[in-house]
């Protein structure tokens, strides 16, 4: 039987007039068959896409004109938002009735463009963990207090060089919260949050880790870099990262990993201006998305648990939004 061919974009969002650095969904706005999409750009604003009318509907500008890029909605703040910019801030945001206020600001003091990552412990309180002032340090904050946890610091001779990409997770209901973290030196670590305490180093990558994400279920996670290969490893004993499985690619630089909600899809970006899709289950190549005309920066997956359609959207340094319709009886 022969292969299914390549889909087309079921639609491209154009008007960003910048490079698409980060894309986010909203799910549960009032239209849940036709869900919100925020972009982080790099002229320094954030975009909100009515994905019924295939235009922007509104804009945010918070961080003094400098690139965007990070964006995060959060499921314990009706019509809350968290974007990170390269003036060093993170803001939220109160996007209720009609407001586009930032509420809080919290300046890093950072000058890489590591993404923050948040975990949702309760309807009320959030860990925040983002890198921090010093080169090699990680901060956890409590928020929206911005009370100190810990700070995250390898020992001195590891030399990990900075931060990179950080991924907040909880190993189960009621434990206590874990962080990955992928280093320039091409290191994933495993940190324990509440003991402030390295748990395992994984060097899985010779340049540094630009994105990865991971799969609490099945404890396996999944990171990429500017080589030409996708490594997966596991976290199946206690304490302890093992190289699992790697996959060449065909050209080299992926800026982001991204698994979708069910965990059965893995999306990459790459700097060869494509996307690549993979079942998750056993890295089987499913399709390679060939669009855009320069290096993809972003992808992000629709809610599966809403009705409607599932969509992925991929944002681009040429100033597009494609926005895609696949595998959705997966």
């Amino acid at each position: 039987m022969a292969a299914a061919p390549v889909p087309d974009p079921v639609y491209v969002l154009r008007g960003a007039n910048s490079a698409i650095n980060t894309l986010c969904f909203q799910c549960s706005n009032p239209d849940p068959g036709f869900p919100i999409l925020y972009s982080g750009s790099s002229n320094g604003l954030i975009h909100i896409w009515n994905l019924k009318t295939h235009r922007v509907c509104d804009s945010l500008n918070g961080h003094g004109g400098n690139s965007v890029y990070y964006v995060q909605t959060l499921s314990n703040r009706k019509n809350g938002l968290l974007t990170q910019g390269r003036d060093q801030n993170i803001c939220l945001w109160d996007l209720s009735e009609g407001r586009n206020i930032v509420t809080e600001s919290l300046l890093t003091e950072n000058v890489g463009f590591c993404r923050c990552s948040l975990s949702e412990v309760t309807e009320k309180r959030s860990l925040l963990a983002t890198a921090w002032k010093e080169l090699e340090e990680i901060c956890v904050l409590e928020m929206p207090s911005k009370t100190s946890v810990c700070t995250l610091k390898p020992e001195p001779d590891a030399k990990l060089g900075m931060p990179m990409s950080l991924k907040m997770w909880q190993p189960n209901t009621g434990s206590h919260p874990h962080l990955l973290a992928g280093y320039e030196d091409g290191s994933v670590v495993l940190w324990n949050v509440s003991m402030g305490r390295m748990l395992s180093r994984l060097i899985c990558h010779k340049e540094p880790v630009m994105s990865l994400d991971f799969d609490a279920e099945k404890t396996k996670g999944v990171s990429g870099s500017s080589e030409n290969k996708l490594c997966v490893w596991s976290h199946t004993r206690p304490e302890k990262l093992e190289l699992q499985q790697t996959y060449q690619l065909t050209n080299p630089g992926i800026s982001e990993v991204r698994l979708r909600q069910d965990k059965k899809i893995l999306a990459t970006a790459g700097w060869d201006h494509r996307i690549r899709l993979f079942g998750w289950k056993k890295l089987k190549p499913l399709a390679v998305l060939d669009y855009h005309t320069s290096t993809v920066h972003c992808v992000a997956f629709s809610d599966h648990n809403q009705p409607g359609e599932r969509l992925m959207a991929a944002g681009s340094k040429d100033h597009r939004i494609s926005v895609w319709s696949l595998y959705n009886q997966t």
